[in-house]
């Protein structure tokens, strides 16, 4: 296939397999914890991020990864002030992060770049940062597998989770900021704005069919496969944006098994 003779294709392609198999692990958890705007939360604070390294002529995933690993404890200070109301957290980071985004971004000489980050980018990405996905990847899969049955009981009663001794404050931490570590680094194949839904979707789509939890996240990576790998032969051959055309499967894929299959 033609889209093979591409290198920068090929490198997307890897880019976004890996993204696919990290991502639903992340987004299970997420998702059953009702906390599902985490991810657009996180985005928008690395968007900050991004600007603040293309100002200062650095790399612009450092400066989204620190932005967005800043933001996630910030998240978890103000689910702590306000353990009533959690939610909120994600919505004052939010807020947060489009505020600095939108004013730091007026200092961003190369628009380019920085819109390169808001939809995702085939052509930008670089062997340095599928080698990190890749690395990434594999370092969320060892720390799913670990922390799988606390995260399990976290993410259904973390009140009991406590009250079992499980050090819910700790693994809570490392789960945020492993999520922040995701959506910073995949920020530049699938976009800032898009990389939330790669978190929830799949696992929509996969509680549509699925029968257990281990069942949710199994069939969660392979929807997320099938998206982002349709969206990026769309990218190649129809000239969408990634991020974009990752999305759009997905919805159309949920849109399908909403009408066709009964929730189990």
């Amino acid at each position: 296939m033609a889209i093979f003779h591409y290198g920068f294709m090929v490198r997307a392609l890897v880019t976004a397999v890996f993204i696919s198999i990290m991502t639903p692990m992340i987004g299970g958890v997420v998702v059953l914890r009702r906390m599902s705007n985490v991810g657009d939360a996180l985005s928008h604070a690395g968007l900050a991020g991004v600007a603040v390294g293309l100002c200062l002529n650095v790399n612009p995933v450092l400066g989204a990864l620190a932005a967005a690993l800043a933001a996630s404890f910030g998240m978890e200070l103000v689910r702590r002030r306000f353990s009533r109301h959690a939610e909120m957290s994600t919505s004052v980071i939010m807020s947060a992060g489009i505020g600095l985004a939108a004013v730091l971004s007026g200092f961003v000489k190369n628009s380019a770049a920085f819109g390169s980050f808001l939809f995702g980018s085939a052509v930008a990405v670089g062997n340095a940062e599928m080698a990190g996905v890749i690395a990434l990847c594999a370092l969320v899969t060892a720390a799913s597998v670990f922390l799988y049955r606390p995260l399990f009981y976290i993410a259904f009663d973390e009140e009991g989770a406590a009250a079992a001794r499980l050090p819910v404050r700790l693994i809570n931490a490392v789960f945020t900021a492993m999520t922040a570590v995701v959506v910073s680094v995949s920020s530049r194949a699938v976009g800032a704005l898009m990389i939330s839904s790669l978190l929830v979707i799949p696992v929509a789509c996969a509680m549509r069919v699925s029968w257990s939890y281990r069942s949710n996240m199994a069939l969660s990576v392979a929807f997320a496969l099938f998206f982002s790998v349709t969206g990026m032969f769309l990218s190649f051959y129809a000239g969408w944006k990634p991020g974009g055309a990752i999305v759009l499967v997905g919805i159309g894929t949920l849109a399908v098994l909403m009408a066709a299959v009964k929730k189990r």
